[in-house]
């Protein structure tokens, strides 16, 4: 048994057999197999060997090869692939160590590029880059199927992996990815914040996770706590097993809270809104409870099909959303695209810092044919019920001017085609970075409403990457800083006379809603499974209470001393352990 400690990012406890997804840019860990497994492996290897011959004969033919050099480096490579000597030096490697396809391939071929890098002769050294592509094609072909086999599991099974994409979590089947555990990302990121959306369990940055874990492995996902325990012994077992009992009799129990309003004690109604990913999410906002839609992230419709979206796309998703809530508000975001979402990532320049770069309302201001396709959708559906419109990480005056101009081009579109929308649509903005909090008492002259975005906030507040293992410890909304800012954009919302929520992260921690109630937030955002916890936690305070631990808070300068607060006020409310 061991036991890795890692990020808590989606609560709930998973027990189940490991699948694990590896990086074709990861060292391959070495992993043990079954001897009735070996002669599986074996054929898996001659396959990949098979397949990759196959792929250049393809590339081959399509290119027309005449370069004499190019068709040097493509005859080395077929050369090596059809060495009977160079497969079955692979073949023998699984039959004697009992290893993963995988793990042979990567030993065997970086034994042999190894040994080429030694030679003195510059031809001869030179075949190790060679050999290394040689590698990265078979383990192409040999984790490819791994990967589509996640598409279509008929058993329930634990996802472990260096690390996952947004797109690849949110393809997961709930019905048999019961959790995940990766060696990389935060709290904040998209990948945990899907994870959170569709209710899977998951700890992530736990670093050497890898080399732990076998395809035999059992695997417990522990996402209140954050631990990972793999291999589990049979006492620990069966705590586990009594354990995920009690988190779904409590979960049961919150459940009640569906109908019963969210108010505190002393009277005050709190807006409770869901944050949805995709369209079905929708009707779960209502079973949890929730009073509307809060943020709408519309970048699924980029991310998870094959073609650009059309405007009919857009619509029929918008619609959709809107007619389940039926008159209750939905927020529409705009697209969010850059960073760790991009459509056609290879269609895109590199970036050396993607986070500070073309995202979000800066890609849509590049890219106008997307951006007013998106827009005509949004005011389309807008006929439908309450639909406001809310536009991502505005930093300036000028950028919020812009997409409002932009949005009134569309309007004049409409117009001239008599196609029908609602001209006095809500037009709001996210407060993510810092400028736009210092400047929040222009921008509220020209917005309707803020949401707060505290993932994107704290990150830029504090330069923590959120996504980045190595320094997630710093990654922390209790920082003084960020609540400073939280409270420049409150007052400056309030002397404006605009609406104000609060969609990041931070609304769905039970430890921050006493204190975002004490700052006088009255609208929480969050994924819909978690707001009946939220729910409790509002009917459970009053708005007095929630004040004076405000007042404390402002008083102290360490995040450590603030979280610490935060977490005896939550725990005398929830149990610990949730």
């Amino acid at each position: 048994m061991e036991i890795k400690k890692g990020i808590a990012v989606s609560p709930g406890i998973a027990i189940a057999r490991a699948m694990v997804i590896d990086s074709k840019d990861y060292r391959i860990p070495r992993r043990s197999i079954m001897p009735s497994q070996r002669a599986q492996e074996i054929k898996r290897v001659r396959q990949a060997f098979a397949e990759a011959i196959r792929e250049l004969d393809r590339i081959q033919s399509a290119k027309r090869i005449g370069e004499s050099s190019i068709r040097d480096l493509f005859a080395v490579h077929m050369r090596f692939l059809r060495d009977k000597r160079f497969l079955k030096r692979i073949t023998d490697y699984i039959d004697k160590e009992l290893v993963t396809a995988e793990y042979a391939v990567s030993k065997i071929l970086g034994e042999i590029a190894a040994h080429f890098e030694k030679v003195d002769d510059a031809y001869i050294s030179e075949r190790a880059a060679d050999i290394y592509d040689i590698e990265r094609r078979l383990l192409t072909h040999l984790l490819g199927k791994v990967t589509e086999e996640v598409k279509h599991l008929q058993e329930e099974v634990v996802i472990v992996a260096h690390d996952l994409s947004p797109t690849q979590t949110a393809s997961f089947n709930k019905t048999f990815v019961k959790g995940f555990a990766t060696e990389r990302g935060g709290r904040t990121s998209h990948t945990a914040i899907i994870a959170r959306s569709l209710g899977i369990p998951a700890v992530v940055a736990l670093e050497g996770l890898m080399s732990c874990v076998t395809a035999q492995s059992l695997i417990i996902v522990d996402g209140n706590r954050g631990v990972v325990i793999i291999d589990p012994d049979e006492p620990t077992l069966e705590e586990y097993r009594t354990y995920a009992q009690q988190f779904i009799e409590f979960a049961q129990e919150l459940d009640r809270f569906r109908d019963v309003p969210a108010v505190t004690r002393d009277g005050v109604p709190i807006t409770l809104l869901g944050n949805v990913e995709f369209p079905d999410e929708a009707e779960v906002v209502l079973q949890k409870g929730g009073q509307g839609i809060g943020l709408y992230r519309t970048e699924f419709l980029y991310l998870y099909g094959g073609s650009e979206p059309t405007e009919e796309d857009h619509y029929e998703a918008y619609s959709q959303v809107v007619r389940v809530m039926a008159g209750r508000p939905v927020v529409i975001r705009t697209m969010d695209l850059g960073a760790d979402k991009l459509p056609h990532p290879t269609r895109h320049p590199h970036e050396p810092n993607p986070v500070l770069g073309l995202r979000s309302i800066r890609y849509c201001l590049q890219n106008l044919p997307l951006f007013k396709t998106q827009l005509r959708a949004i005011l389309r559906a807008s006929t439908l019920g309450d639909v406001r419109l809310m536009f991502p990480l505005i930093t300036t005056m000028q950028e919020l001017r812009q997409a409002k101009m932009i949005l009134r081009d569309v309007m004049e579109d409409l117009d001239e085609y008599a196609v029908p929308y609602n001209a006095q649509i809500p037009v709001g903005i996210m407060i993510e970075t810092p400028s736009s909090a210092l400047m929040a008492v222009l921008l509220a002259m020209e917005s309707d409403f803020f949401s707060i975005g505290t993932n994107d906030l704290t990150q830029y507040t504090l330069a923590v990457d959120r996504a980045n293992e190595f320094v997630s410890t710093m990654f922390s909304p209790a920082e003084p800083a960020v609540l400073h800012l939280i409270r420049n954009v409150v007052h400056d919302a309030a002397k404006a006379g605009i609406g104000l929520s609060v969609c990041g992260e931070m609304a769905s921690d039970p430890e921050f809603v006493m204190l975002l109630l004490g700052m006088g937030i009255r609208e929480l955002s969050m994924a819909p499974p978690l707001i009946p916890e939220i729910k409790k936690i509002v009917c459970s305070v009053t708005i007095e209470e929630c004040n004076l631990l405000a007042r404390k808070v402002a008083t102290m300068d360490s995040q450590r001393q603030i979280k610490n607060l935060l977490r005896d006020a939550a725990s005398r409310i929830l149990p610990v352990e949730y």
